[in-house]
């Protein structure tokens, strides 16, 4: 992290959703190096206490949370707010990628799945959050995917969900920007994950989709997801000060490139 980024959210509480793995586990430790008070939200509790507890120092609050039921989140966000006495953001990463398949093999259970995790899941946390953000004049920022604006083979409804997270950030940075609420979307390329390696294993030829995935990269490489995570504190930085001046922005960000491109 830049010395520029350190210290930029100090005090400031983030609810960050799906942080017991990949990019929410260093999104987690980026944010904490930069000052902020993280709630680690994750539908599996030990893995949010091992990033607290391993990743953070102890410094910060494990809390499970299945963003795809809305009285999950509801219960979340409260002992978050029991805990932590406010909210300043609301970084909603939680996702999933499985099934990798063209839309019509894809089952109508698998479909819904990927639409509650990934889509819906941020309607519940606006829902039970927005009145706080209101309060704090805070943030939002949302975990998408530059395949929601490329497209992707053989990944139809995940492509989808990160496409309608990209139009759905859009209309709420409209909406809640009166009220001092910006809204984002960070849009990685492909890094190493959990949920990538599994992806990638259910490919007909594992080492060839590595090996392509390091190819579309220009260094040469899939970095890990703590690239990612600057990125994110670069945003949350902007979007929680006090005389920012951008509404929102919609950051299509590839670490072939190490560009981020406004939006909006």
């Amino acid at each position: 992290m830049s010395e520029e980024l350190t210290g930029k959210l100090y005090g400031k509480v983030i609810f960050l959703t799906g942080g017991g793995q990949g990019i929410g586990r260093e999104c987690a430790k980026a944010y904490h190096r930069a000052g902020a008070i993280v709630a680690v939200a994750d539908i599996n509790l030990d893995a949010a206490r091992d990033t607290v507890e391993r990743s953070l120092g102890g410094a910060g609050l494990a809390v499970h949370c299945d963003v795809a039921s809305g009285p999950s989140v509801a219960a979340a966000i409260a002992t978050t707010v029991d805990h932590l006495g406010k909210l300043d953001a609301i970084h909603n990463n939680a996702a999933v990628s499985v099934p990798s398949k063209p839309l019509h093999e894809t089952s109508e259970a698998q479909w819904q799945r990927l639409l509650d995790i990934n889509v819906k899941s941020i309607y519940y946390t606006t829902l039970h959050g927005i009145e706080l953000l209101k309060h704090s004049r805070g943030c939002i920022l949302n975990t998408a995917s530059m395949v929601g604006e490329l497209g992707q083979e053989s990944h139809a409804v995940y492509v989808a969900t990160k496409g309608a997270v990209i139009a759905l950030t859009k209309a709420m940075a409209l909406d809640y920007a009166p009220f001092g609420i910006r809204v984002n979307a960070i849009c990685p390329a492909a890094v190493w994950t959990p949920l990538l390696r599994e992806w990638v294993q259910e490919q007909a030829n594992p080492a060839g989709a590595e090996d392509f995935l390091n190819h579309i990269h220009a260094l040469g490489y899939c970095p890990d997801g703590d690239v990612v995570a600057d990125v994110a504190v670069f945003e949350s930085a902007i979007l929680v000060s006090p005389d920012a001046t951008i509404h929102s922005l919609v950051a299509i960000w590839s670490p072939a490139s190490q560009r981020v491109q406004s939006m909006l």
